[in-house]
């Protein structure tokens, strides 16, 4: 796997250069929906990123937000999202990263996500840990939902659809020590497995928002489920991360609020 991690490595901060040199820049946004930008750093990214993996890689498959790819079979699969955080960074707002993952065959292999305003390397190798800037990272002690600090985000139609997160969010609210929502999945889930979080759940992600950040989590030693608790899938609706000791406690208050009506997004698994 050693290659794999050394070029989503190197496609990551090459991503991560590119964001860094046009923060400062009035960009071009467009609107995917309503509150979904797209800018055209967010597509160069792109570009820089599918040009490294398929100079290595030119048969491996790659799933990526901007420009999807056709999907040939491979049993390798790259999971891209060029800038996990798009209207933070419209905004100027530093919380925002790049994110890549690798499937063989169905299964989370790899998982990068790189902070460049911070320059924090997150990384995870199946069964080889979580690593941050090469030190390894653990997921928090705290055995307490009531004590916990907590993430969450809104999905893109929270305007139109009554499954928009609000209920969670006011339930875990009174459950939890505080919440906070600063829109990077991505980030979010490399601190629960650093322990800056001690849990976090959403709605309505894509697999390139939580692909690497899931693998991070579980190498971490934290549990990354659905809200029933079951097996996390990264074409799913639902996730709920946690250090483990508090995910039980996170999943019951999570079965109280509204749910998904549909079971996963329509990708080849």
């Amino acid at each position: 796997m050693q290659p794999f991690l050394t070029t989503a490595i190197e496609a990551a901060k090459a991503a991560g250069a590119i964001q860094l040199e046009g923060l400062r820049r009035r960009h071009r946004v467009e609107f995917k929906g309503e509150i979904n930008l797209v800018t055209e750093v967010d597509r160069a990214c792109e570009a820089r990123i599918l040009e490294i993996i398929r100079e290595r890689f030119p048969d491996h498959d790659i799933l990526t937000e901007e420009s999807p790819q056709a999907l040939r079979g491979s049993p390798y699969r790259w999971i891209v999202d060029p800038l996990d955080g798009t209207t933070n960074y419209a905004h100027g707002y530093p919380i925002f990263a790049t994110s890549i993952a690798l499937q063989h065959k169905g299964e989370l292999v790899v998982g990068v996500v790189y902070d460049p305003t911070r320059q924090e390397l997150f990384t995870a190798l199946k069964g080889g840990g979580a690593w941050l800037n090469g030190e390894r990272i653990r997921v928090s002690e705290t055995k307490e939902l009531r004590l916990g600090l907590l993430a969450t985000g809104f999905p893109y139609d929270l305007k139109e659809d009554p499954v928009n997160n609000l209920d969670h969010f006011q339930n875990m609210m009174m459950h939890a020590q505080a919440v906070r929502r600063d829109g990077s999945a991505a980030l979010n889930l490399c601190y629960v497995a650093a322990g800056r979080f001690d849990g976090f759940w959403e709605l309505k992600l894509w697999p390139w928002d939580v692909a690497a950040g899931c693998l991070i989590v579980q190498e971490a030693g934290g549990t990354v489920t659905d809200f029933e608790g079951r097996t996390v899938d990264i074409y799913g609706l639902e996730i709920v991360a946690s250090n483990g000791l508090i995910h039980r406690q996170m999943v019951d208050v999570l079965k109280k609020g509204r749910r998904p009506t549909s079971g996963s997004r329509n990708f080849p698994k």
